[in-house]
């Protein structure tokens, strides 16, 4: 996806941050804006899918097609992976848009604004489809960490809001309907879009947008309000309402088990925080501090970063101090080194290791397709062992009884970590 010329100060993409913490655009400001190369590979990838899209909808010829195609690949950060998900991207969308009653009106890299709710507010649609009464904004996502849902998705909504807004003095008032879809190949094929009315859509860019857009772009009546979505803000390592949210935990200390408070204090509850509370703590006091400690995790991993990068700097930090972290042993030449081995007398067989690529592996230098078709019966999917997730999260609950069925030891169930 190109880079605009300039950035919105209520951008989409950090709408999710905005939106709850209305200070955090103008805190922002007072830190250099950076990329990395996982935002340099996704900007390539971007380019892959548009290149992809317009090549399916007949927009560009193959010739014009393999030119574009081998300028990319000899871009850096360019990995074959990049294809197959370009591939399955722009195959979406031709069943998408094959779906419709006649052949839809498609784009691809759409500029959009949706300042009717956000002070200079702009973007870019990944794509736009447009047929019968419904207008479909599609996201690409190249990440393969954190899965995006469609969901009541800010970034999404803002987008769909800016594509109404584009194409109502061509289409009016017949587009009713707003369906929002994202593409994460690397994490999941199974794609599932949100949708919602356009009267729905506009009624919360007035009542939640446009409020919280006023304040986070002008500054007055903004507050800070740490959350989980402090994860991508710039200033998270270094906000003191974070910091102080966070070490709000040291409080415990002051709560005192039932029957050990002082009959003078039991008197005055508001000179302690908890007061009368038994020491084991609740179920409903466990979730609440898993998701505390979730947020402690991130935090914690932000603030070593930026200490880290301090010292690399030659600033001090107080009680730390920078050290070369544990290596791994290597050859200077492997092939060298194994031939010594060889030559010294040693057996082959102990020197290398015989067997087969994994699935994933052999799936992707066979062809998905193909390696479907040879092997379609022969793949399972085990159930998989237990792991803490959100209440949100879109998997059915554990079943230990399907457990059972599935053959899941008993032992692999006890671990427990988080899914973010």
């Amino acid at each position: 996806m190109p880079t605009p010329s300039k950035h919105a100060l209520c951008s989409s993409s950090s709408a999710h941050r905005w939106l709850n913490c209305t200070a955090a655009p103008r805190f922002e400001l007072n830190f250099p804006s950076s990329t990395s190369s996982f935002a340099e590979e996704g900007t390539l990838a971007h380019e892959f899918c548009e290149l992809y899209a317009r090549y399916k909808f007949g927009q560009l010829d193959k010739k014009k097609f393999n030119n574009a195609l081998k300028k990319l690949q000899g871009k850096p950060y360019y990995a074959d992976e990049m294809l197959h998900c370009a591939e399955f991207y722009a195959d979406h969308l031709m069943e998408k848009a094959n779906g419709y009653s006649v052949m839809p009106y498609t784009a691809s890299e759409v500029h959009v604004d949706f300042s009717v709710f956000v002070p200079d507010g702009f973007g870019t649609c990944d794509n736009v489809i447009i047929g019968d009464d419904i207008i479909d904004i599609t996201d690409y996502k190249h990440g393969k960490g954190v899965p995006v849902s469609p969901v009541e998705n800010p970034q999404m909504k803002l987008y769909a809001i800016g594509a109404v807004e584009k194409y109502k003095a061509m289409y009016g008032d017949t587009i009713k309907r707003v369906r929002m879809t994202i593409v994460q190949p690397r994490i999941t094929e199974d794609v599932h879009p949100y949708e919602t009315t356009v009267e729905a859509l506009y009624e919360w860019g007035r009542k939640i947008v446009q409020p919280a857009a006023q304040a986070a772009f002008t500054g007055n009546g903004a507050q800070f309000n740490p959350g989980d979505w402090c994860r991508f803000c710039r200033g998270k390592a270094q906000c003191r309402a974070r910091a102080e949210q966070n070490t709000a935990l040291a409080e415990f200390k002051d709560c005192v088990p039932v029957g050990q408070i002082p009959a003078d204090e039991c008197a005055d509850p508001a000179g302690r925080k908890m007061l009368g509370l038994p020491p084991i703590l609740s179920d409903d006091e466990i979730g609440d501090l898993l998701t505390v400690g979730e947020n402690l995790i991130h935090w914690y991993g932000s603030i070593k970063d930026y200490a880290l990068e301090r010292l690399m700097q030659g600033h001090p930090i107080k009680g730390y101090k920078c050290v070369a972290g544990r290596s791994v042993r290597s050859f200077a030449d492997t092939d060298t080194a194994i031939k010594t081995l060889l030559d010294s007398g040693i057996d082959r067989a102990l020197i290398y290791d015989y067997k087969p690529k994994s699935l994933s592996e052999l799936e992707k230098v066979i062809g998905k397709k193909h390696f479907g078709e040879l092997l379609e019966d022969q793949i399972v999917r085990p159930m998989g062992a237990p792991t803490l997730a959100k209440e949100s999260d879109k998997r059915p609950a554990y079943s230990s009884a399907e457990a059972d069925f599935a053959g899941v030891k008993h032992e692999d169930r006890c671990p427990v970590v988080f899914m973010r």
